[in-house]
């Protein structure tokens, strides 16, 4: 039936088959390991719970021998041997030392020993309800390791079976045992639940992170892009006009050809060097790059030249400091007008531009204007591009 496997398996998993599902590792405070004792162990620090475990365990053990020993020195005789003796303290210590790496292997050693333990109070100590003071400590601490580190349904059955070990041992005590044991659960499970909850956020932000970063990556992608568009688009255009012309201007002439083919190679020259600047850092996998200054408007005077030499009549007219810019802003400044210019040498060849440069109150104006091509498929005067920016 569905309600007794519901009820079996999680007391089964428990007392047989299961194993802890360890919470989300926590900041432990830790000690470095005295030289004289790194023979006897494989690492150089231990964590101070696990110290404190042993030290407790070696305290508990100590005192339930003593304390048994005095019960055997009240009754005639020697009722209980001295392996019982020491068999009652380890079962008291054995689950403390265990609870911290392997809690649910604790709980079934604790299971298997208290009995053991019982038996001796309840034959010499004589006491009710029969649950030694170090037994108590001991249980209580593996009963919040088990919370701490086991899934609900597992701490559910642990907690379960204690609870009806305690009626059947002593029924008058089995409230009291109730309240004490469930409190042990309880701030187990919640540390349990917070632990989990941290560790859910951690992971959440380092999605966060990730994603930033691809998101990052993506808009450095598209920045690439763009700038690679602007250097190719314009070089190209002014390379394939110059080689278009140049021969028609040389007119048999060897030494105007001979210029007009020096001046195609310089301009494939700077084509070259502005994309060996754009593909610096991807070139080179520890992020160093060329620490060249990128172009800005005190460069816009190459653009120029370049475009007059393609045959475009290019009158610049300048309007405070455009100079002295952010060298974000005059980038794509830059930028604007290169396009500009190899849209009108693409569109509208041998066509005069305009370019009006204008900064003022804090804003840079730019407004590029060509009138009519002369060469074959120009087409009619426009406007190549009109922005403003802070600068």
């Amino acid at each position: 039936m569905a309600w007794a496997r519901v009820v079996v398996e999680p007391v089964a998993t428990a007392l047989f088959r299961g194993d802890a599902d360890p919470a989300p590792p926590a900041r432990r405070p830790t000690m470095r390991v005295p030289r004289a004792f790194r023979v006897l162990l494989p690492s150089q620090s231990v964590g101070l719970v696990q110290v404190a475990d042993i030290a407790l365990a070696v305290i508990l053990y100590g005192v339930t021998v003593s304390t048994v020993l005095g019960w055997n020195s009240r009754v005639p005789g020697q009722p209980v041997g001295e392996s019982l003796v020491h068999l009652t303290g380890i079962g008291v210590c054995l689950p403390l030392v265990l609870r911290d790496r392997l809690p649910l292997a604790a709980w079934r050693v604790a299971a298997v020993l208290l009995p053991v333990v019982i038996w001796v109070t309840i034959r010499l100590g004589g006491a009710a309800p029969p649950y030694p003071l170090p037994a108590i400590i001991m249980y209580l601490l593996v009963l919040y390791s088990v919370a701490v580190h086991c899934e609900r349904r597992v701490t559910m059955a642990v907690w379960a079976l204690t609870v009806l070990a305690a009626w059947m041992i002593h029924p008058n005590s089995m409230a009291l045992v109730t309240v004490v044991v469930s409190v042990a659960v309880v701030f187990g499970y919640n540390v349990r639940v917070r632990r989990t909850a941290t560790a859910r956020l951690v992971e959440e932000e380092h999605r966060t992170r990730q994603a930033e970063g691809a998101q990052a990556v993506l808009e450095e992608r598209a920045r690439i892009a763009r700038e690679l568009h602007d250097v190719v688009a314009h070089h190209m255009s002014v390379i394939a006009i110059q080689a278009e012309a140049v021969p028609l201007k040389a007119a048999g002439d060897a030494a105007q050809l001979e210029a007009g083919l020096a001046e195609i190679r310089q301009l494939s020259l700077e084509a070259i060097a502005e994309l060996r600047q754009v593909l610096g850092v991807l070139r080179d996998p520890e992020g160093r790059a060329d620490t060249a200054p990128q172009p800005g408007l005190d460069r816009i005077d190459e653009l120029v030249a370049n475009a007059r030499a393609a045959g475009l009549a290019v009158l610049v007219k300048r309007s405070g400091s455009v100079e002295e810019l952010p060298p974000a802003v005059g980038l794509s400044a830059y930028r604007i007008v290169q396009e500009s210019l190899s849209n009108v040498m693409r569109h509208a060849p041998g066509a005069g531009v305009a370019v009006d440069l204008s900064r003022g109150r804090g804003e840079l104006a730019l407004h590029i204007v060509n009138g009519p091509g002369t060469g074959p498929g120009a087409g009619t005067g426009a406007v190549a591009d009109s922005r403003r920016g802070t600068g």
